[in-house]
């Protein structure tokens, strides 16, 4: 007898001023209204574009249903896809660790969601996916996402020196990191 495949819900976040939810077709043209920003590129991976177009919202929201990217989810304010986070698990001896990521469209800066998003995904990582650590690295530039990664618990590691070229600049990344307890 053929035993049917275990479906695997979606892990699914209802916080106060947000939803952690799994990415899905139709958030296109909210993906592209809140990524096509210099304003969030500038403080992202050249992996996230700039200008983001909707062929890069197509696409991430296919790649994004796999699990190529880790764990990563739509942050969704009143039913709109309005940023995202995520956890990219470690490999080999770093298999007890993640590197977290997020951005939130800029008309949501400084309302307190990405620290509470950072504190939900930083707990899932704990108790659901038994990683030991999460870490970020934040660019020396960027003291909103510092502040919000203090704010959830994480504690300054160190500065990564001219570790980075973003914007044709070289730069320092700032290393946070938070221990499960």
């Amino acid at each position: 007898m053929r035993v049917p495949p275990r479906r695997i819900e979606p892990v699914r976040f209802q916080l106060a001023a947000c939803t952690l939810r799994e990415w899905r077709r139709g958030d296109e043209p909210s993906l592209v209204r809140h990524a096509n920003n210099r304003n969030v590129w500038i403080n992202l991976r050249d992996s996230f574009p700039f200008p983001y177009r909707p062929a890069d919202a197509k696409a991430w929201i296919r790649l994004a249903s796999t699990d190529a990217v880790g764990q990563v989810f739509a942050i969704d304010v009143d039913g709109f896809a309005v940023g995202a986070i995520g956890l990219r698990p470690g490999e080999d001896v770093h298999r007890a660790s993640a590197e977290i990521g997020y951005w939130l469209g800029e008309e949501f800066w400084n309302r307190g969601i990405s620290t509470e998003a950072v504190k939900a995904v930083t707990a899932h990582a704990f108790e659901k996916l038994e990683m030991v650590r999460v870490h970020a690295e934040v660019f020396a530039w960027n003291t909103a996402s510092m502040r919000v990664l203090e704010k959830a618990g994480f504690v300054k590691e160190g500065v990564l020196a001219k570790s980075a070229l973003k914007d044709r600049k070289v730069i320092d990344q700032v290393l946070y990191a938070r221990t499960r307890e």
